[in-house]
């Protein structure tokens, strides 16, 4: 391990930046659907040593600061983070195969050019670590502050994009998983960083103590970890919410027959027949359900606007039967505007056909429903995926419905869940989440188990269940400690049956939401500031 370090501290050029780059492809099968853990401790220390071997030589004359070896830092971060984003977010790749006359040649940009501006924040991340650096383990606490730092500021800024972060490797595992009810996706963010990059040290201290001390708290932070989640989940509390019997549909309809002119009957006639199928010998299909939920925009054509689909969503729901589902709304145009305004919406539909509650998604998905700098972008030729007239709008603020026979229920459209700080702001406490997803445009790839994966998370960050319908896949019912009790397969075309999990007392995240990382980093970046005064001063 000793050589091995050596050889990566002092590799230059090409070499260390493959090193750089395959390290960050290596840690991203930490991330589903591999979840190889062990990924980040092998991964991690390799970019320590990188960052060790960041010495350029300072300029002549020039005080404070060792800027070349920053930018070195900076450059060596970039080729880990452009590894680790390619190697992690490759299946976007899918959606540009969908309408390929009009996507096919931007294809490069999206697979090569996102993992390549993601990459920066990892740049600016490794840089940051370089100026706070000190030999021993206090470099492991730099580390760890600025890489939480930057991908706080990832999953924040420019509409934010928190996917794949380092600490989702714990979601992978249901004990492991129960710390993110006190800290949340940062929080675990954080440990994961400390815990897998302090192997790093065995390989540098200059004695024993100083090659071990760290390790070993990093395998003690481990086990209390897993201690935690044990006990959690053997305390578990259990239970069903009375009287509720789920559907959720899981059409299977690709993106393509979805487009194709004069789908809409066809569509609704998939639905309408899945949604009534027997799932056992005796089983009465639709009859005895309460609440069927389809995915996100079910329907190739406006459901308002469509008083035929309408009433034959009504007469097909038994008396008392609720139809929750994903539709695009629209609006009027705005004064002096010839287009209409659409939304991206969730919809709930009685059994006398009749749309009682609409949710218009908040966050939107740049370049899918609506094109940034739209005058600019639209004139060199590109368009939003979503194939609407006009971009989507955003609604107004996240709120709760209220559905008959259900708890107060907080719906999340798409990638809505994964924003941990965005499910409860401005809301009330809910008692079900409803993620409704349509991942048809990106396949049978790594994409919709991350998707799902990250929304799995929530419900352990919350104590809240959370239920899933997506068009292809993955479908799911949750617990609130994130344990999934029903899933289906990806890409099958099936029907789910399932009970509704209760919600719990909220957890100290669902109460403190970010303050909890804003102490720990407060805390991390102390640690980091007495290390280095207390090396500067041996020094």
């Amino acid at each position: 391990m000793i050589q091995v370090a050596h050889a990566v501290m002092l590799s230059s050029g090409w070499k260390r930046a493959l090193i750089a780059f395959l390290a960050g492809a290596l840690a991203a099968a930490a991330m589903p659907p591999l979840d190889l853990i062990v990924a980040l401790g092998l991964s991690l220390p390799v970019a320590i040593w990188l960052i060790d071997g960041a010495v350029e030589s300072a300029i002549p004359g020039e005080r404070g600061l060792n800027w070349p070896a920053i930018r070195m830092a900076g450059a060596i971060g970039w080729c880990f983070g452009f590894g680790y984003f390619l190697a992690g977010l490759w299946w976007l790749g899918a959606a540009f195969l969908v309408e390929t006359d009009q996507f096919l040649w931007l294809m490069p940009f999206g697979v090569i050019g996102l993992p390549a501006g993601l990459a920066l924040f990892h740049a600016v991340g490794f840089a940051l670590a370089r100026c706070l650096w000190m030999p021993g383990a206090g470099r492991i606490l730099a580390f760890a502050f600025a890489m939480a730092a930057v991908e706080w500021l990832r999953g924040n800024i420019l509409t934010g994009f928190p996917w794949n972060l380092f600490g989702q490797a714990f979601g992978a595992f249901d004990v492991t998983a129960q710390v993110a009810s006190l800290i949340g996706l940062d929080g675990l963010n954080v440990l994961a960083l400390l815990i897998f990059a302090a192997p790093a040290v065995i390989a540098t201290g200059a004695s024993a103590r100083a090659r071990w001390s760290l390790p070993v708290l990093a395998l003690a932070a481990l086990a209390v970890i897993v201690a935690f989640g044990t006990i959690r989940l053997g305390n578990a509390e259990t239970g069903l919410v009375p009287g509720v019997k789920l559907r959720i549909v899981q059409a299977n309809i690709s993106e393509r027959d979805k487009l194709k002119p004069g789908s809409g009957q066809a569509t609704l006639s998939t639905y309408l027949s899945l949604s009534d199928r027997a799932t056992a010998p005796g089983a009465s299909g639709i009859g005895d359900v309460t609440h069927l939920i389809w995915p996100e925009s079910a329907f190739p054509f406006i459901l308002a606007n469509e008083p035929r689909a309408l009433a034959e969503i009504g007469a097909f729901l038994p008396p008392g039967t609720t139809l929750i589902t994903g539709a695009v709304r629209t609006e009027p145009p705005r004064p002096g505007k010839r287009l209409p305004r659409y939304f991206n919406a969730l919809q709930v539909v009685d059994s006398d056909g009749v749309i009682t509650q609409s949710y218009d998604k908040v966050h939107l998905v740049p370049f899918g429903e609506y094109l940034p700098a739209e005058p600019l972008l639209s004139a060199l030729g590109l368009r939003k995926f979503v194939p609407e007239p006009g971009d989507f709008e955003a609604g107004p603020k996240r709120r709760l419905l209220d559905v008959p026979g259900l708890p107060p229920v907080l719906p999340l459209i798409c990638y809505e869940a994964v924003f941990p700080y965005e499910l409860t702001s401005g809301t009330g406490r809910p008692g079900v989440m409803i993620n409704v997803t349509n991942d048809a445009w990106f396949g049978e790839t790594f994409g919709p188990y991350q998707h799902f994966a990250e929304a799995r998370l929530r419900a352990v960050e919350q104590g809240v269940p959370l239920v899933r319908a997506a068009n292809t896949g993955i479908s799911g019912v949750v617990d609130a400690y994130g344990r999934v009790l029903h899933r289906t397969t990806l890409g099958a075309r099936t029907v789910l049956d399932a009970g509704l999990p209760r919600a719990l007392a909220p957890t100290l995240f669902a109460r403190l939401g970010g303050l909890v990382f804003a102490g720990m980093m407060a805390l991390l970046l102390l640690g980091v500031l007495t290390l280095r005064q207390l090396a500067l001063r041996v020094e």
